[in-house]
């Protein structure tokens, strides 16, 4: 299986410490060991990832923290990802390799997608079991809109923030992305100019890029091999959730298989399409009726169900009751 494994930077940690909040008392909060401050490389699952975060919005009640922190890329870089999409050629060519090889340094996928006139950049935790933290979200997209304008060198003007929570926090995002709000959305999405794909970075260093991409490309494989086939599966339909699922031969496609060795493939492995694909829907569909005001109908056009009355009896398959009732139990 893939590693679950999230590395905790000390330099984030010296820099939340620098940003007023009490680490100790966070990573108390979350159950995890303080040791992680000292450790030359501190690792956590994506579970206690998430707790941590949770613990930074209970302990530090300040919501816009994780702007503050993700907007440290305009100054800082971590990582090899971080560093490979700084030195790149333009806007498009950083976002194409964060999308490359982001998986190498943590479990988060992330997808660019093109239109005529947009270019949308989606993050999913591909071993979370409930949505993202509010706050890593606002850290993740500040972060991915600060080396954006950090390489270009210029203020961008985003087309708009789509995010899987209810309306929150409006007055604070937007003057910092400065763009349209969207709330209720199926996923959550920074979504930039299509022609901005094109600037140029002031950042770009070819000499660097030559060193890093083939110990990059090195990694990527051999992930890739290690990933298990539903794994991979999975992760091609999650992306692909939006309003009708993609089917067995687009994903066979997507990775290089006939839909006859995938499925054979899938069998071997003790599993079968159709049953990834309602592990799918299952996981988001909890997710959407939880962090959302999305109605139930909406819930199933975006899980790519047909009629509403199949999407109610896959759900009550799953967790014995109607969505709506389950939903409010939740709540």
């Amino acid at each position: 299986m893939r590693a679950d494994q999230i590395p905790l930077s000390r330099g984030a940690f010296a820099r939340m410490n620098a940003l007023g909040l009490d680490v100790p008392a966070v990573l108390t909060h979350a159950g995890l060991s303080l040791d992680l401050m000292s450790a030359p490389r501190p690792v956590v699952s994506t579970a206690q990832f998430f707790a941590f975060w949770q613990s930074v919005e209970a302990v530090c009640q300040d919501p816009s923290l994780g702007l503050r922190l993700g907007d440290g890329t305009r100054t800082e870089v971590y990582d090899m990802v971080t560093a490979a999409a700084l030195h790149s050629g333009t806007l498009g060519d950083a976002l194409d390799k964060l999308a490359r090889y982001k998986r190498l340094t943590c479990p988060e996928d992330i997808v660019v997608e093109h239109t005529h006139d947009e270019a949308a950049v989606s993050m999913r935790w591909m071993l979370a079991e409930g949505h993202t933290p509010r706050l890593l979200v606002d850290a993740i997209f500040a972060s991915n809109f600060a080396l954006a304008e950090r390489g270009t060198g210029r203020a961008l003007h985003l087309r708009r923030i789509e995010l899987t929570r209810r309306p929150a926090d409006g007055a604070l995002l937007q003057p910092h992305f400065r763009c349209e709000l969207r709330f209720n959305a199926p996923q959550d999405r920074i979504i930039y100019q299509r022609s901005d794909l094109e600037l140029p970075f002031v950042t770009q260093d070819d000499s660097h890029l030559a060193n890093l991409l083939p110990l990059l490309e090195g990694s990527l494989r051999q992930q890739t091999a290690a990933t298990p086939l539903r794994d991979r599966v999975w992760n091609v339909l999650a992306r692909g959730m939006r309003g009708g699922h993609l089917r067995m031969a687009q994903v066979a496609d997507t990775l290089h298989l006939s839909p006859r060795t995938l499925q054979r493939r899938l069998g071997e492995a003790g599993t079968s399409y159709q049953q990834v694909l309602d592990q799918v829907r299952h996981h988001l569909a909890r997710r959407l009726l939880d962090a959302t005001d999305l109605d139930v109908g909406e819930i199933a056009f975006v899980l790519g169900f047909e009629e509403l009355n199949s999407f109610n009896r896959a759900f009550r398959q799953w967790e014995g009751d109607t969505p709506t009732r389950w939903r409010t139990a939740a709540g």
